[in-house]
């Protein structure tokens, strides 16, 4: 069963990011199922998050899907080659949104092989954000879409992890942010072989 839209409309993305672990995301793209569960998450705590596109109310042609209510997929490119899959929460005109670093593949490995252009599988293979959007055939035409779609969505199969099992650390390359930098709004689930940086605290 698809999570409702309720759950990502609460307006605490700091816990939805540890909450996220566990839940198992899917795509449907061109009649091809793929996914896996969650076991990576970094939140972005909109406005006064220095390490937010949307920091200061920024609103622009790329930001404003994340100013709408939660629940939509927020698809960006990074480095002109990474599409990053990011979940919008909270509430319309509070810019919040919850980046998935790296799933453990469950289901349409072979197809993930495929987009990835790999030959066997290894733990790259949905490691790190860039991996996971294309593993997933998630691009920015996914942009804005709602999670209660038939091409993207999550469910919630009853995996959950400790708090002895999760991770909270500072997020991966926002040096730019400061003292935002330092805040532990990434969680992943320790000894994951799917985890993309295990090690970084």
């Amino acid at each position: 069963m698809k999570i409702p839209t309720s759950f990502y409309e609460r307006n605490d993305v700091v816990a939805l990011a540890r909450e996220l672990l566990g839940k198992h995301l899917f795509t449907c793209i061109n009649g091809v199922i793929t996914g896996g569960y969650i076991v990576e998450t970094e939140a972005y705590n909109g406005i006064n998050d220095k390490a937010a596109h949307s920091y200061g109310g920024r609103l622009t042609q790329r930001t404003k899907t994340m100013f709408a209510s939660g629940g939509i997929a927020y698809v960006y490119l990074c480095y002109g080659i990474h599409e990053m899959f990011n979940i919008v929460v909270s509430n319309e005109g509070d810019p919040c949104a919850i980046l998935i670093r790296a799933i453990h593949p469950t289901i349409g490995l072979d197809d993930m092989l495929t987009r990835r252009k790999m030959l066997i599988a290894k733990h790259n293979i949905t490691s790190g954000p860039g991996s996971v959007g294309q593993a997933l055939g998630i691009d920015r035409k996914l942009n804005g879409l709602s999670l209660q779609s038939d091409v993207l969505w999550l469910e919630d199969n009853g995996l959950s992890f400790t708090d002895d099992q999760i991770a909270a650390v500072p997020r991966v390359g926002v040096a730019y942010a400061k003292e935002d930098a330092l805040l532990p709004y990434r969680f992943y689930v320790k000894g994951d072989p799917y985890v993309s940086k295990p090690n970084k605290a």
